[in-house]
């Protein structure tokens, strides 16, 4: 441990850098040294489990008693910025339930303040990234409820798109949220948001869309609310991304031939049209702009092909695939292999290892104060 109680960060990198040169190959741990680095990763284990009972207990405290102590809404979204940083580890993602913290956490969804209403969602969303366990015990806490709730009538944009993003890391692969979600009426919400003026929360809907467009009953939702059509409108969009996103979309409901060739996309006179001004623009695109525009270009051309059976004039040009584009990209050189042990690059590919470095500790952030000691409140007590 480092002189102020947490991980002895600095003692595990010059231990790594001593045994490997950057050229040999890393030799075999002697039982010393394995003893040491187990300890050490305990250790850091034990205290992020003890950092993560203390944000539980704050959690846990009465908006009203917090203010009393000093504590305003930026300390929280600053608290859960760095609960955020301990659940990326899948088992400490799971963990947050078992030391009651799930809960409180989900409460903060419904919380006065639009930050950490955002805050909240997003430490939700990267709990259940991946992560079936915890999105089965978002479910069953109730968590999707008030997720929808934001994404479609929260007065602040961002509180609107972090939902989102945790909504869409919740039901992906997860048939129980699917269905949730559609009687939700969370299509309704996406409908709204691809009819917002933000691109950022347009990005998201057609995203999630575009996942959800894998199965026939939501293809078949997604066509009678008038989704395509939107999705059409969107491919002309100022936002590169939300243009790429669109095109993404549109090809998925072009792919799908269980209901009739076409039958899926509206107005094919009106596609061809948009497809026909994608390809003016991005035919007068410089060097570096068509580089940027590698995903369009493809896209574009698949759409084109799927929909009239004939490549389009992107391939005529030569510009669906520039030169050097389809070589093979080498691997990166293996930095990890050369520079450390086996234990330590499997634990360093779970946990990054943090930013600053020996030279750079008056760039470290100090974590967040929570409670201090209260007179009469019980709340200020570590678990």
């Amino acid at each position: 441990m480092s002189k102020d109680g947490g991980p002895d960060w600095n003692g595990l990198l010059k231990w790594s850098l001593a045994h490997g040169d950057g050229t040999n190959p890393p030799r075999a741990l002697s039982e010393e040294d394995r003893k040491w680095f187990m300890e050490a990763m305990q250790e850091n284990t034990l205290d992020v489990v003890k950092r993560m009972k203390e944000i539980t207990q704050v959690m846990k405290t009465p908006e009203d008693v917090l203010q009393s102590q000093g504590i305003t809404p930026e300390n929280i979204e600053e608290m859960l910025d760095e609960l955020q940083e301990h659940v990326e580890s899948i088992d400490m993602a799971n963990d947050l339930h078992s030391i009651g913290g799930l809960d409180p956490l989900l409460g903060y969804l419904k919380n006065s303040h639009a930050g950490i209403r955002a805050k909240a969602a997003e430490v939700v969303s990267t709990i259940v990234q991946n992560n079936p366990k915890s999105q089965q015990l978002v479910m069953e806490s109730n968590g999707l409820e008030p997720l929808l709730t934001n994404f479609t009538s929260d007065p602040n944009t961002n509180a609107r798109t972090k939902a989102l993003g945790a909504i869409s890391s919740l039901i992906r692969h997860n048939q129980p949220g699917i269905s949730a979600f559609r009687l939700g009426n969370g299509y309704a919400g996406l409908k709204e948001a691809l009819g917002s003026d933000d691109a950022r929360l347009q990005r998201k809907a057609l995203n999630l869309i575009q996942y959800l467009l894998h199965n026939k009953t939501d293809r078949s939702v997604a066509t009678e609310l008038g989704l395509p059509k939107l999705m059409m409108h969107l491919a002309s969009s100022d936002d590169s991304l939300v243009r790429e996103a669109a095109l993404g979309g549109l090809l998925e409901l072009a792919q799908d031939k269980t209901s009739g060739a076409g039958n899926a996309l509206p107005d094919q006179d009106k596609l061809k049209e948009i497809l026909k001004s994608r390809i003016e623009g991005i035919s007068t695109m410089d060097a570096d702009d068509l580089h940027a525009a590698r995903e369009e270009r493809q896209l574009v051309d698949s759409l084109w092909k799927e929909c009239y059976n004939e490549p389009s004039s992107l391939r005529e040009k030569g510009l669906v695939v520039l030169p050097g584009e389809d070589a093979p990209q080498p691997p990166p050189p293996d930095v990890a292999g050369k520079m450390f042990e086996p234990p330590l690059r499997a634990w360093a590919a779970a946990r990054p290892a943090p930013k600053e470095d020996s030279d750079s500790d008056s760039k470290k952030k100090d974590p967040p104060l929570l409670l201090g000691p209260g007179p009469s409140s019980n709340a200020n007590s570590g678990s």
